[in-house]
């Protein structure tokens, strides 16, 4: 197993490594244009070095353990390798390559080595449990007193409490289980690449626009393989269903998308075959978690969240999961009876229904994406949507700076301003797919906003966006538009922190939490305030329609039972891997596709017109590592996010506003983004609601009360 020990010394950085020092740029932003690989390694490995002698240092100090020489001690410590190791991650998740992907799998069991070394140190262990006791004595303040507590836990489950052989085991299987977990997203980026499907016959893309056409032939000019040959390149996003699914008019096309999408990581090609990755990761776990004294992994991923225990995920669940495939069963017959139409006697399948789906919603509610899409330009969304409504609410404003750089073409920086002009931090936007991009939408900080080390935060959201012929406008899809909305619920809950602390900034909270503020922040996209400002012709600036508008917030429920069984199907799969013990978990790459069909029909949601979100094989939220046993997370975080939009329409609004004014902003604010991890997240609701959450706001929005 590849340690610290194997790995050469290194006492200092050069001080041209860019690393070696804070950055001096606003906020503290990376300097980006100096930084080149042969930079990573010398810095991750001196950043290791100097935060070990940190620690030792803590460990082996002589005065009795308080806060400053021990929590805050620990706190400041790592600087070096924390910088380092944010860019790091940001360029190998955001840019990709061979180098950098190579450089993580080396780093990746090194890290994991030494948060070993921190953890399963039982002299600064002992210290916390020295200052816990003189907890009385040093009248800590909350916050303090909340990040000891969270410290002391994290050492448990850490396994500070095993044997010494016991512990030499642990760390063999962390190193091994972050090995594959980095392996195991790789292949994922790769096997969207491998999946994507050449079109040779243009006229096989009847349905799309101009723009999208044009944009599948810069794919497949932009490919070095033969690919390029074809003319138009069909590239995969990460989930299960393909956008494209639902604007292709040729049936036997779309069946060959969903099948390219549905078969990633399966063995269709051997380099991103994730099979005997996920296979060996859920046996490992499972093996971990049974040392630390758990029944399975599942219960020790919802211990550390708002949920507690496996059970209660389980049960909540189960309760969504049969009015939810219900509801998709009465959808399916409905799209059939549209098949029907164009296809006596075929039967609807998975890819037809994106397709149907859309063509029931332009019927019954008049409404066509390619309609739409001239109304939705990425600059105005951004600009009068998703700022617009920040601004209602917080007083904030965002201010464009093309003097910051960011990591590579395309990627643009904002300073955010408080109401009074101070500034508050810096938002970064990087929108665009490109080749080496892991899938999806996310937000991450490259700066932690902390008054201990007296840092405002630098927040980054990244989407996945084709991007559209040059000179021409990027215009959305309205599920694009509510993932800007969404992620940059996330980069709020970053900006606004306001703790101590930098352990308990921001989104470092439990899983089953975070993403609850950012699910209340896609609330603004149909507010009619807010959608009447950036729904707004790309060329004309005329507003949507008004009958268009009405009939596009009239969509309420419409495609919930798809929707919540889609994602249902991910979830439950996502925990019948992680409730396995180590001798349940099949050998067989094989066998992959049996325990999924087994674990969906068993849980009610087997419906072959539904396939899952994410299939095991390209599951990256689960076995790439962030969300293993806790993709139930967004449901649950979805009661929570419920529940406060119907705070901000009722409770909160003003004057009809639904909610959308200072005063509900502010509270918003103080009650609940600016905490962070420094106290109870339940408790933070229970601040703003007034109470604990009631499922009955999400069954409604749902589709799925009785």
């Amino acid at each position: 197993m590849p340690d610290l020990a194997t790995a050469p010394e290194v006492t200092a950085l050069p001080a041209d490594n860019p690393f070696a020092a804070p950055s001096t740029l606003p906020y503290g932003l990376p300097d980006f244009a100096a930084v080149r690989l042969e930079h990573f390694r010398p810095a991750v490995l001196a950043g290791m070095a100097a935060q070990r002698a940190e620690w030792e240092a803590i460990a082996t100090d002589q005065d009795l353990p308080d806060v400053a020489n021990t929590l805050e001690a620990l706190e400041c410590s790592g600087e070096i390798l924390r910088r380092t190791m944010v860019v790091l991650h940001t360029l190998a998740g955001s840019v990709g390559g061979d180098d950098l992907h190579a450089l993580e799998s080396e780093i990746a069991p090194l890290l994991a080595a030494h948060g070993d070394a921190l953890y399963l140190d039982r002299r600064i262990y002992n210290r916390l449990e020295s200052v816990a006791n003189a907890a009385p004595l040093l009248d800590l303040d909350d916050e303090t007193a909340w990040l000891l507590e969270q410290y002391r836990k994290t050492f448990v489950r850490a396994g500070i409490r095993l044997t010494e052989p016991e512990q030499e085991q642990l760390r063999a299987l962390n190193a091994r289980i972050v090995t594959l977990e980095t392996e195991f997203s790789q292949r994922a980026v790769r096997s969207l690449e491998a999946g994507a499907l050449p079109v040779h016959d243009p006229a096989r893309l009847a349905g799309l626009d101009e723009g999208t056409v044009a944009a599948l032939a810069r794919n497949a000019a932009d490919r070095s393989d033969d690919a390029a040959g074809a003319g138009h390149l069909i590239t995969l996003q990460l989930p299960t269903q393909q956008p494209l699914l639902a604007r292709l008019t040729d049936r036997e096309l779309r069946t060959a998308l969903l099948e390219a999408s549905r078969t990633r990581g399966s063995g269709v090609d051997a380099d991103s075959d994730t099979r005997v990755v996920l296979l060996e990761l859920a046996r490992l776990r499972a093996e971990r978690a049974r040392l630390l004294g758990y029944e399975h992994h599942a219960a020790y991923i919802a211990e550390d969240g708002t949920a507690l225990t496996a059970e209660a995920v389980r049960a909540m669940l189960e309760r969504l999961a049969a009015p939810a495939a219900r509801n998709a069963r009465l959808e399916a017959a409905e799209l059939q009876a549209m098949l029907d139409a164009d296809h006596d006697g075929e039967t609807l399948t998975a890819a037809d229904w994106g397709y149907y789906s859309e063509r029931l919603r332009k019927e019954r509610f008049d409404l066509d994406d390619d309609v739409l899409r001239p109304y939705l330009e990425l600059d105005r969304v951004l600009t009068d949507g998703v700022f617009h409504a920040a601004t209602a609410l917080f007083g904030i404003t965002f201010h464009e700076r093309p003097d910051l750089a960011g990591y590579t073409d395309g990627v643009r920086v904002w300073e955010v301003k408080e109401e009074d002009g101070s500034g508050l931090g810096l938002f970064v936007g990087d929108f665009y797919a490109r080749a080496g991009k892991r899938g999806g939408a996310w937000m991450h900080s490259f700066v932690r906003q902390s008054h201990l080390l007296g840092r405002k935060p630098v927040v980054v959201n990244n989407l996945n966006i084709t991007a559209p012929p040059p000179g021409e406008p990027t215009l959305l899809t309205w599920d694009e538009v509510r993932t800007c909305f969404h992620e940059f619920g996330h980069a709020l809950h970053g900006l606004f922190s306001n703790v101590h602390y930098p352990t308990l900034s921001g989104t470092s909270v439990p899983r089953d939490f975070v993403e609850y503020p950012s699910q209340v922040n896609e609330m603004w996209m149909t507010d009619a305030a807010v959608v009447g400002r950036f729904a707004r012709h790309h060329s004309t600036g005329e507003p949507l329609p008004q009958h268009l508008l009405e009939k596009l917030l009239a969509v309420g429920a419409y495609g919930e039972g798809f929707a919540t069984t889609e994602y249902l199907g991910a979830a439950l799969l996502d925990q019948a891997w992680h409730r396995l013990t180590p001798e349940e978990v099949p050998t067989a790459p094989e066998d992959v596709e049996e325990f999924e069909r087994a674990a969906l029909d068993a849980a009610g949601v087997g419906l072959d017109l539904v396939p899952p979100r994410y299939r095991s094989t390209y599951f990256n939220h689960s076995f790439g590592g962030g969300y293993d046993a806790a993709y139930y997370s967004y449901i649950w975080s979805e009661v929570l996010d419920a529940e406060t939009v119907e705070w901000f329409h009722h409770e909160a609004a003003q004057g009809g506003d639904g909610g959308l004014n200072r005063a509900a902003g502010q509270r918003f604010r103080e009650e609940l983004l600016s905490r962070g991890f420094s106290r109870d997240p339940l408790g933070s609701f229970r601040a703003l609601r007034g109470r604990d959450a009631d499922i009955a706001p999400l069954l409604a929005r749902r589709g799925l009360a009785e």
